[in-house]
C-alpha cells in the first residue's frame, strides 16, 4: 500500500511505485478533474502542485509523491479559488479540457508572484496548451484575479 496527501486528504491505495501520478490520482483514487492530455509533459493538462512545485502527473511516478503534499484542482487555495472565480466571470473556458492544468499553472504564478507583470504570466502559462485559444481570456482571468486578491488585502 502507498499512502498519498491529496489536498490535504490521506488516501491509501494499492499501486505499482511506478505507476505514474496521473493514473493513481485519477483511476485509483478517482479525482478525475486532473487530465490526460499527451503522456509526455508537453501540453500541462496534467499538471498538479507536489509541496508546492509545478509537477507534471503524468512523467512523475507514485514513488516520488510519498510523504509530499499534493495539490490537485479538487483541493482549494485561496489563489486558486481567486482563480476559479476570475475564470468564471471572464468565461474563460470553451472545452474545458486544459483548465485545470492551466488554473494549477496559474495557483503556482500567484503562489510565488503576488504582482506578476504581462511576461511574468506569459512564462508562467507558457507550458499549457489550449486548443480552443482562450489564451487572452486566461490572461486577463489572472490579472483580475490579482487584483481581488490586491482588494482582499
Amino acid at each position: 500500500m502507498i499512502t498519498l496527501l491529496i489536498n490535504k486528504k490521506k488516501y491509501s491505495i494499492d499501486v505499482t511505485p511506478d505507476m505514474p501520478l496521473l493514473w493513481a490520482i485519477r483511476d485509483s483514487i478517482g479525482l478525475t478533474g486532473t487530465k490526460y492530455g499527451c503522456g509526455v509533459g508537453a501540453c500541462g493538462a496534467c499538471k498538479i502542485l507536489v509541496n508546492d512545485e509545478i509537477t507534471f502527473s503524468c512523467l512523475t511516478p507514485v514513488s516520488e509523491a510519498v510523504g509530499k503534499s499534493i495539490l490537485t484542482i479538487e483541493g482549494t487555495t485561496e489563489n486558486l479559488q481567486l482563480l476559479q472565480k476570475s475564470w468564471e466571470e471572464f468565461n474563460v473556458p470553451q472545452c474545458g479540457f486544459c483548465q485545470p492544468g492551466q488554473l494549477i499553472a496559474a495557483t503556482y504564478l500567484l503562489n510565488n508572484n503576488t504582482n506578476p507583470s504581462e511576461t511574468d504570466i506569459d512564462d508562467a502559462m507558457s507550458g499549457n496548451i489550449c486548443r480552443c485559444g482562450t489564451y487572452p481570456r486566461i490572461k486577463n482571468a489572472i490579472n483580475h484575479a490579482v487584483e481581488l486578491k490586491k482588494r482582499n488585502k
